[in-house]
């Protein structure tokens, strides 16, 4: 993110106010966006010339254009560009959409919250389709388990690393958990003679939320779990004097240890923030197709079943991931005495401590 790149100047964090939920909803959405158009109005002077922003998409950003966007915000954080302006926004949602926080290296293509919405289409309507068979409900629970690994890696709070022992044990037992609740579960719907056809039809068509929303969250806990044994960076929240004195380079902020507890408060939220991403995407559009397979017009137009049931999972994940992604900030700010005894007395403005979520 913005904080790896040269300059002693932070820029603001948002646009948006992150200590509400609907300011953090609008953020999210602006990060998962990945429209994004730069225009020519902020100057950068570097070597006399004037660096400027081409228009491109945070989400196929080139190594040119993230070069640009970094220019941008360098000149912001060195004082060359007085104020942010609408130029220096975009640059930064580039480099917030595509930098990891931790280590300031670009999170790969298909896993940055950018692509989250595309990544995931095509496999979620995979899981979704009417009619799926053991081995496609096998394919599609290991392919989405897959991702997930992939995502979580990727997004995960990097200052305490992870091993490729820890990451493929993770991976295994996660697509093992959700084959499992899958395969269980729609071996024992059918058997349920109390409930109507209709009602059995319904209940088999929720059997891969059941599958995805409990493999999630061990999925989460386990590639995880070095954070949670190990603990996490934890630092002092700044006063507003402390923060001026970091945009002037006099005060350089350190963490202040490792807490195990910040990593349980930290995993057990981004846990809880995937089962309620995953709740409508997995439970509305099923739902709704059924209803709609009611209908003379789409029991004449078989064929429109698969590209409706694209569409609703799209317009479902575009308004559902924000949303999610919301329900706790990124930058989680808590008292130090919820922590170890050892962080109590060590807090900051307000005796609170900070620490990266991840997402």
């Amino acid at each position: 993110m913005t904080s790896s790149l040269p300059g002693s100047r932070d820029l603001p964090s948002s646009q948006f106010d992150l200590g509400t939920y609907w300011g953090r909803v609008r953020h999210s959405a602006n990060l998962t966006d990945p429209r994004n158009r730069l225009g020519r109005g902020a100057q950068v002077e570097q070597e006399n010339k004037k660096a400027d922003s081409r228009c491109c998409s945070t989400l196929f950003v080139s190594s040119a254009g993230l070069e640009n966007a970094k220019q941008l915000v360098t000149a912001y954080k060195t004082g060359k560009i007085p104020e942010m302006t609408p130029d220096l926004w975009r640059a930064k949602k580039i480099i917030d959409s595509t930098i990891h926080p931790d280590t300031g290296e670009s999170v790969f293509l298909p896993f940055r919250m950018s692509s989250y919405v595309l990544t995931n289409l095509v496999v979620t309507a995979g899981m979704l389709k009417p009619g799926l068979g053991t081995a496609g409900t096998l394919g599609w629970q290991i392919t989405n388990q897959s991702v997930n690994v992939g995502v979580n890696f990727s997004n995960a709070n990097k200052s305490t690393p992870l091993s490729t022992s820890t990451i493929v044990k993770s991976y295994l037992l996660a697509v093992s958990a959700s084959c499992g609740v899958a395969l269980g579960l729609n071996a024992t719907v059918p058997r349920l003679k109390s409930l109507s056809p209709r009602a059995r039809m319904i209940a088999g068509r929720l059997v891969p939320f059941a599958a995805v929303a409990s493999a999630g969250v061990l999925n989460v806990f386990l590639m995880r779990g070095e954070e949670i044994r190990h603990g996490i960076d934890v630092y002092p929240a700044l006063t507003e004097s402390e923060k001026l004195r970091v945009d002037s380079g006099e005060l350089e902020v350190k963490p202040l240890g490792k807490s195990k507890k910040a990593a349980i408060l930290a995993v057990g939220e981004t846990a809880i923030s995937r089962v309620l991403n995953a709740t409508p995407i997995m439970v509305l559009p099923p739902l709704i197709l059924v209803k709609l397979q009611e209908t003379n017009w789409l029991k004449n137009r078989p064929r429109m079943v698969t590209p409706i049931n694209l569409g609703l999972i799209f317009a479902t994940s575009v308004f559902a991931l924000p949303l999610a992604l919301a329900a706790f900030p990124q930058r989680q700010a808590v008292n130090a005495k919820t922590l170890e005894p050892e962080f109590h007395e060590r807090g900051g403005r307000d005796g609170l401590v900070e620490f990266n979520r991840g997402i």
